[in-house]
């Protein structure tokens, strides 16, 4: 299978779901986005690399980068290579003097490394198709991570309640404001109806 390219263009963090982030991963030269929630402490280990913050202690992330050097252990990529209910699984591609292994990982510390390393991010096709979403192409490229704040939702935007056309409507308007999310709920609802 061949493998496609991603990077990190946002961490998304939600008021309105407690302690829920979204870290948005896009195609390297394309329009497909894939929002994976993640956990508040997982959201902080990526976005203190992200910012290059130097904490005064090692954090766990930072520590395993240090370990791994120490041991001439090189991360070379991390592969997003399955989903099953809603679970993104991921291997690291780590590399010694004698041996290349893939070692599995939670996506949100495979992530996390990678920034670290600053190593390729891939997924495949059979993964953005069922969980990417796709972004209108209006010219603009984003250059760098963002962080949004999820808006309140509406009374009205009871998602069952919703046509199919208005519900693909909804999800353009909300991957305009950039709040993954609400587009997963989104995404999620459209592809039950059109099964």
């Amino acid at each position: 299978m061949k493998k496609i390219e991603l990077e990190i263009v946002a961490l998304s963090h939600s008021i309105t779901q407690t302690h829920s982030y979204a870290v948005v991963l896009g195609e390297v030269n394309g329009l497909r986005r894939l929002p994976i929630v993640i956990g508040g402490f997982e959201a902080q280990a990526i976005a203190v690399a992200l910012e290059r913050m130097s904490p005064s202690r090692p954090l766990t992330h930072d520590l395993m980068k240090n370990f791994m050097l120490a041991f001439n252990v090189e991360l070379h990529e991390i592969v997003i290579n399955d989903l099953q209910e809603g679970i993104f699984y991921s291997k690291l591609v780590c590399s010694s003097t004698n041996d290349t292994v893939e070692i599995d990982s939670r996506t949100s510390d495979a992530l996390a490394l990678a920034v670290r390393f600053g190593c390729s991010i891939y997924t495949f096709e059979h993964i953005l198709d069922q969980a990417g979403v796709m972004m209108e192409d209006d010219g603009k490229k984003s250059s760098s991570v963002s962080a949004t704040v999820d808006a309140e939702p509406s009374p009205n935007d009871d998602l069952k309640q919703l046509s199919l056309e208005d519900l693909h409507t909804l999800l353009k308007e909300v991957l305009e404001h950039e709040d993954y999310i609400r587009a997963i709920a989104i995404r999620d609802e459209i592809k039950s109806r059109e099964k």
